[in-house]
Order: C-alpha cells, then sequence, then structure tokens
C-alpha cells in the first residue's frame, strides 16, 4: 500500500491478466486518510489503450473509492511481457461537500503553494492461465490420478469435455451417411418426377393448341388420361 498524506493507494502496481484479443480489467483502492474532502485525477502515457472509471471524483473524508482501470484488447504480447505504460495518480484537498462536478483541472497545477500529491503507478501483465506448479515430491512414475489428487489447487479450466468412444463416433458417422445417402436419393427421384411431368404438361399444351385449331383429337384424350393415371399414381405413392 502507498501511503501519502491525502490518500492510501492499494496495490501500487496495476496487475492485468494479459490475453490476447480480449479485454482485461483491474481495480485499485483509494482511501481518505483526513478529515477533508480530497479530489482526485488519474492520468496514464497510453490514454487511447486504458479507460479509467471514475479518471476524477472525489473522496469523502475516512471514505474508499474504487477505481477500475480497463487495458483494451491487444493484437499482439510485448517481448518479454513487459509493459513500458505508467500511470499518474494526483490528489488535492477540495472544498468541503465538493462532488465531481465541481473537480477542474485548475485544481491540480502546482501554483501559489499549493500542495498536489502525485503517485506513479506502473503497468504489469500476468499470464491470464498460468500452468499448474508441479507438486513437490512427485515422482515420474506416479499415476496421473495420483498426481490430480495431490494437487489441490488444480486449475480447471484446463480440462476438457471428452467425447464418447470411437465405436460410438463411428455409428453417428454411418447413420448420418446413411440418412444423407436417402435425402439424396429421394430429391433425385422428385426432379425426375418434376422433369417428366413438364413434358407431359408441355404435351398437353401443345395438344390444346392443336384442338383449338381443329377440335378436340383422340390423340390428346388418351395423353390426358394417361397424364391423370400418373399424377394419381404418383400421390398414392406420396401417400
Amino acid at each position: 500500500m502507498t501511503t501519502g498524506d491525502l490518500l492510501n493507494i492499494h496495490p501500487t502496481e496495476l496487475k492485468f491478466p494479459f490475453e490476447l484479443k480480449k479485454q482485461s480489467s483491474c481495480s485499485m483502492q483509494l482511501t481518505n486518510k483526513t478529515d477533508q474532502y480530497v479530489a482526485f485525477k488519474v492520468k496514464t502515457t497510453n490514454p487511447k489503450k486504458y479507460c479509467v472509471r471514475p479518471n476524477t471524483g472525489v473522496v469523502l473524508p475516512g471514505a474508499t473509492c474504487n477505481v477500475t482501470v480497463t487495458m483494451q484488447a491487444q493484437k499482439e504480447a510485448p517481448p518479454d511481457m513487459q509493459c513500458k505504460d505508467k500511470f499518474l495518480l494526483q490528489s488535492v484537498v477540495a472544498p468541503t461537500a465538493a462532488t465531481a462536478k465541481d473537480i477542474t483541472t485548475e485544481m491540480f497545477n502546482k501554483v501559489d503553494g499549493k500542495v498536489v500529491e502525485e503517485f506513479k503507478l506502473r503497468v504489469v501483465y500476468i499470464p491470464a492461465n498460468p500452468p499448474s506448479p508441479v507438486p513437490e515430491g512427485s515422482e515420474e512414475g506416479s499415476s496421473p490420478r495420483a498426481s490430480v489428487h495431490e494437487n489441490g489447487n488444480q486449475n480447471t479450466s484446463l480440462f476438457c469435455t471428452v467425447k464418447g468412444s470411437p465405436e460410438e463416433a463411428k455409428e453417428e458417422a454411418s447413420e448420418a451417411w446413411s440418412m444423407v445417402t436417402k435425402l439424396t436419393e429421394e430429391r433425385a427421384s422428385a426432379l425426375q418426377q418434376n422433369q417428366k411431368l413438364r413434358q407431359e404438361l408441355e404435351l398437353v399444351r401443345k395438344e390444346i393448341s392443336k384442338s383449338r385449331a381443329g377440335g378436340i383429337s383422340l390423340s390428346f384424350v388418351v395423353v390426358l388420361v394417361g397424364l391423370i393415371g400418373i399424377l394419381l399414381g404418383y400421390f398414392v405413392k406420396r401417400t
């Protein structure tokens, strides 16, 4: 904990769990040591990378204020996971009953003997999923089951759900393939029936054209009866 005349700051470093392409947050607590109102302001060397809520505020006498710092998702990791970003926390005595709306930039100017406390905090990256430590005294010949029981702090996020046996997977694949084959055959049959109906309809259209010109012919009646028979057979088969 960092101690000043106005505020206690905890922690002294901003530690972010680092994982590529994922946002990360950490928090710090500001405790007012005095019987006066204390205004604070948070600055950083990389403002586009971080979001601070609240970045300014007033801490009442003896009270504590939580500040959340959020780091935007990063596309690449820095060399050796070392971060050069820093934060600066400024604090100053504020008028009694002051609120966050009363805070101005001029309040933190070091003029006319005004006391402005400043604290620098560095940024530290920590792995989001650190490897589990090897239990002391474990032997190479020990069984995997024994290792899990001995290490009570085993990270459960490293375990994944395992699917069924290979035989079950083969059976499911075979059923899926049979279903696909059946659907393919039904689709081909439907297309074939559709093509046949189109041909019959085209023939009927031609016969109608002839009948308009010279009356209904015997061949038209035969074709029409045949078409009706095909349609009836098709619907009977579908039902």
